[in-house]
């Protein structure tokens, strides 16, 4: 089979290591990182070096009081928690540092795609699709996801936002619900009690956006078939009804089996497999990352997403890097299917997907 090239940029963080503090796992990113340069990829890529997100511009999403108060204790210790911060979005010392870059690599990589001159353009630090215009919530500071989309709306007149995350992407649906220029995709656990308990199937936007928001809500158990299908059923009708002019994916891989969250048998091809559809579309695609916190499988997970992007092979073995202790036992790239019971029933997913694909044709 003939090879395609495609133009693929790929956002390179001086200051990775740090990016790690503000995620619940060890050396997340960097792992992610060094997997994906020792597997070779990194020659296939077009190496784009990040440039930190200015004030102004996550003013475009964030308020002023909000990006203040990160500001202020970007130097300092002491802590409180307005803004929704403290539990599961604790302020630490360098917190608008990482904000800064974590949102300026996404705004880059949008950049590239606006330029022309890429199909794709990757950035694994990003994809904190729970933080609000003045709200840290879930791990997530600052939303890159919607100001990535920003930066795309000013070269392309409608984003589809597409979220494969375990959790319902809110954040920003919850920023373009009242739009018909941004349509929002989110397949996630939907259970009483479960993390943001939003993305219900009625759950459709309002106004302008009504029908604009599309939400797949399922329950524990779901393996690599269902979703692939689900996901590729629902998206072939979301394209006929949008016609996008450019995507936004995020990949986050806490649906991965022996993920902490314990929710969801997906492995890494079930994710590559949703990310292949879309790309077949030829749409200017951004891809980042999100959830995700058994760091050796999310390092595998995206780094096989980043050799299918190429159409690179992968090698059977993980190749010795800085973090290869933390590919034991196996030391390859496999992640199991789970064998968590499926509460997905086939009559459940029929008639959610025939709900959603009714809503479209509306």
């Amino acid at each position: 089979s003939v090879k395609m090239a495609i133009k693929v940029a790929y956002i390179l963080s001086k200051i990775i290591h740090k990016t790690d503090d503000f995620i619940p796992t060890e050396n997340r990113n960097s792992m992610v990182h060094a997997l994906i340069e020792s597997c070779g990829l990194l020659k296939h890529l077009c190496l784009v070096a990040n440039r930190q997100a200015t004030d102004s511009e996550l003013e475009l999403f964030h308020s002023p009081e909000y990006l203040q108060y990160m500001k202020k204790y970007n130097d300092a210790i002491e802590c409180d928690d307005s803004f929704g911060f403290g539990y599961d979005c604790p302020l630490k010392q360098g917190i608008y540092n990482y904000c800064k870059e974590v949102a300026g690599a996404s705004i880059s990589a949008a950049k590239m795609l606006c330029s022309g001159q890429f199909q794709v353009a990757i950035n694994w630090l990003g994809g904190w699709h729970h933080a609000k215009r003045a709200d840290a919530a879930g791990y997530c500071y600052v939303n890159d996801c919607v100001l990535a989309i920003l930066q795309l709306r000013t070269a392309y007149a409608r984003v589809l936002y597409i979220d494969l995350d375990l959790h319902h992407g809110d954040g920003v649906q919850d920023a373009f619900c009242g739009t018909n220029k941004v349509m929002t995709f989110s397949i996630h656990k939907h259970e009483p009690g479960f993390f943001p308990g939003t993305g219900s199937l009625s759950d459709t936007g309002f106004g302008k956006g009504f029908r604009y928001s599309v939400n797949i809500p399922l329950k524990d158990g779901i393996t690599d078939t269902p979703f692939v299908e689900i996901c590729s059923k629902v998206l072939n009708e979301v394209k006929i009804k949008f016609d996008p002019l450019a995507v936004v994916i995020q990949a986050g891989a806490d649906g991965l089996n022996e993920d902490p969250m314990r929710s969801f048998n997906l492995t890494p091809v079930g994710l590559s497999d949703c990310v292949q559809f879309i790309l077949k579309w030829n749409l200017p695609t951004l891809i980042l990352g999100g959830g995700g916190y058994n760091e050796a499988n999310v390092a595998r997970c995206w780094t096989k997403i980043t050799a299918d992007v190429l159409n690179e092979e992968l090698p059977c073995e993980i190749p010795e890097n800085q973090y290869f202790p933390s590919y034991g036992p196996s030391f390859d790239f496999e992640v199991v299917e789970g064998l968590k019971k499926d509460r997905n029933s086939k009559e459940y997913l029929k008639s959610i997907t025939n709900t959603v694909i009714d809503n479209l044709s509306k």
